[in-house]
């Protein structure tokens, strides 16, 4: 039973050619759906045996979704561009159990850096996701950021993937304001709504949670740090939520 690969990108030719490789100790193709990057990002996947599509992005979970329909295996591999999958979870793939087994999909722990790094504390690790999973039970979410595979038999497993994001702080911030703006226009769209007081209350639940029960005070000014940065963007997605209902309030 065959795995296909598949990628999605956009100016990713730091991390491309190590993705490419690592699917390919595992997949028998690989994938990519490229957002017309404008570095070498295309040259260098086909270069090392990819196959590249080009469209312009839809959103997370609709862009791979589009991916789906170019993979000939019903099993996928779906890590991002600066993903990459450790032994363990290698030889997890290798011993092909999920070839008998009775589940849709796998999540595997993510181990997040920040530079070399890993942010193991404030609720950054485990981090699950699920990056393996069978098309045909399930599928990515249509969400525009964060989106997740969705499926009725989804297993964790204790075997990892190591996620190079970011290089400093500077990076991690501007990043999660751009996915703020995308999950507030996400919620509009789903017509959820929120009042005054709830960018607050998820602000506050989400720093007791990191810092208190993840972990975070345990990490001294690093550990306050990622739980404030938490906190504070889970505050804004709110915010941002809050000021797009008064727009949409004036308009109407």
């Amino acid at each position: 039973m065959g795995i296909s690969g598949l990628v999605i990108t956009y100016n990713e030719e730091k991390y491309i050619e190590r993705c490419v490789k690592t699917l390919f100790k595992v997949c028998d193709e690989v994938i990519i759906i490229d957002s017309f990057s404008v570095d070498k990002t295309a040259e260098i996947a086909e270069k090392h045996g990819a196959r590249v599509y080009c469209q312009k992005f839809l959103g997370d979970g609709p862009q791979r979704i589009h991916g789906l329909q170019f993979c000939k295996n019903d099993w996928i591999l779906n890590p991002d561009a600066d993903e990459f999958l450790e032994e363990d979870a290698l030889e997890f793939i290798l011993s092909k159990s999920f070839e008998t087994d009775v589940y849709d999909g796998y999540e595997f722990r993510r181990k997040n850096y920040l530079g070399n790094d890993i942010i193991d504390f404030a609720g950054w690790y485990p981090d699950y996701a699920c990056r393996f999973f069978n098309k045909k039970t399930a599928s990515p979410s249509k969400a525009m950021v964060h989106q997740r595979v969705e499926g009725k038999n989804i297993k964790r497993v204790n075997v990892h993937f190591a996620h190079y994001a970011w290089s400093n702080l500077y990076q991690i911030i501007a990043k999660k304001n751009q996915y703020t703006d995308w999950q507030a226009e996400q919620f509009i769209k789903t017509k959820r709504r929120t009042n005054p007081f709830t960018p607050f209350s998820h602000g506050f639940v989400s720093f007791f949670k990191c810092y208190f029960l993840q972990k975070g005070i345990f990490n001294g000014v690093d550990g306050f740090t990622f739980s404030f940065i938490q906190a504070f963007f889970s505050y804004m997605k709110y915010a941002k939520l809050r000021k797009l209902q008064k727009q949409e309030t004036k308009t109407n």
